[in-house]
């Protein structure tokens, strides 16, 4: 059970390689959707929805990518990654559940079931096997592998379908009311 970071994490490291890069794309991505919403539309009570929906999502890719990080850097003992990762899932757990208390008090909208799932109890899952297996890993380091590998497969998951549900809310939602042009070109003035 004493093995050396150098004998398990390189079987993964294709792995890590595939979901930290995956990660970072992705949370590049969301920055374009943010980005690319009107200032009109950021100015309402958009601001509650983006630290409820869109920013926790980017946490996760985040997230996801710093344990694909952490899993490829080269350790030379297990118990160093493993601190890392167990503070990683012990603190994404508490901003979920963080998270959670800003949705109950949403007063624009009312987070149903479906919301409770993708952007809560599913994260928490991640964040709560990424902190076991962080656990794990000096111990037993194979099962703690998975337990890690889902929980960032289970973040990547999560923040593609959050952000395809932000994408279509803001895609599908109706514009701000805007001032019908003048048709004479008249200003206010007139």
């Amino acid at each position: 059970m004493s093995e050396s970071a150098s004998t398990v994490l390189p079987a993964w490291s294709s792995f890590y390689v595939m979901t930290g890069s995956s990660a970072a794309a992705l949370t590049g991505l969301m920055f374009v959707v943010i980005t690319l919403v009107s200032a009109e539309e950021r100015t309402a009570n958009l601001h509650d929805g983006l630290s409820t929906f869109s920013t926790p999502t980017v946490v996760h890719f985040c997230a996801a990518l710093l344990v694909s990080a952490i899993v490829c850097a080269p350790w030379r003992l297990l118990i160093h990654p493993a601190i890392l990762l167990g503070l990683l899932g012990l603190y994404g757990a508490a901003y979920i559940l963080r998270v959670m208390l800003g949705a109950r008090r949403l007063q624009a909208y009312t987070p149903d079931r479906e919301d409770w799932l993708w952007y809560s109890i599913l994260p928490l899952a991640a964040y709560v096997a990424i902190a076991g297996g962080a656990i794990a890993l000096p111990g037993a380091p194979v099962t703690a592998l998975f337990a890690l590998g889902g929980g960032v497969v289970a973040l990547i998951f999560v923040g593609i379908r959050n952000a395809w549900d932000i994408v279509t809310f803001l895609a599908l939602r109706t514009p701000p009311a805007q001032p019908r042009p003048d048709p004479k070109g008249r200003g206010d003035d007139a």
